[in-house]
Parts: structure tokens; sequence; C-alpha cells
């Protein structure tokens, strides 16, 4: 993305609103309002924010992973799987 061509004023986008929503959308490109000379606001389009919701959400769950495994707060692929086969086996019998 080049910032030359992604930093539009605030007026910019008043005049020219329709425009920039139907380029943004297409392009996938973010803008950049300013507002009295200074970045304020971002704009882009929906997929693309919820592509980055996404992304930070997977983020947040690695952290909060590697913050468990620093403390000790996990168990192994075979404690997991054996746990696992209890519960299947308790549901199994429940049914019947």
């Amino acid at each position: 993305m080049k910032l030359s061509t992604a930093v539009k004023p605030i007026s910019y986008l008043k005049a020219h609103a329709s425009e920039l929503i139907r380029d943004i959308t297409e392009t996938r490109q973010t803008l950049i309002v300013t507002h009295n000379g200074e970045a304020k606001v971002v704009v882009q389009d929906i997929r693309s924010y919820e592509k980055m919701q996404e992304a930070l959400a997977l983020l947040k769950i690695i952290n909060f992973s590697k913050q468990n495994i620093k403390r000790g707060n996990y168990k192994t692929m075979d404690e997991t799987f054996a746990s696992l086969g209890k519960r299947i086996a308790k549901l199994k019998n429940e049914k019947v």
C-alpha cells in the first residue's frame, strides 16, 4: 500500500464518499483519513476488517496457550487422548 495514495483529508472523504467506498471494496486497500493534517481514522472494507479481527483472535489464543505452557498448565498428548477416551466411554455407557 502506498501511503501517498492511501491518505486523504476528511474533506475529500466527504466529497467522494461513494467513489471511495466502491474503490476500497474493490481493491481491499485501506484509506487513512486526516483531519487538520493529522491522521485520525482508518477506513477499510468489511472483509478485510473481519480477516484482521480473526487474525487478532488467533494471535490472542496462541499467546494464551504460550502463557499456559510457561505456567505448566497443560496436558501431554497422551494425557489428553486418555482423558478423551474416558469421556467417550462414559458417554457410550450413558446412552445404553
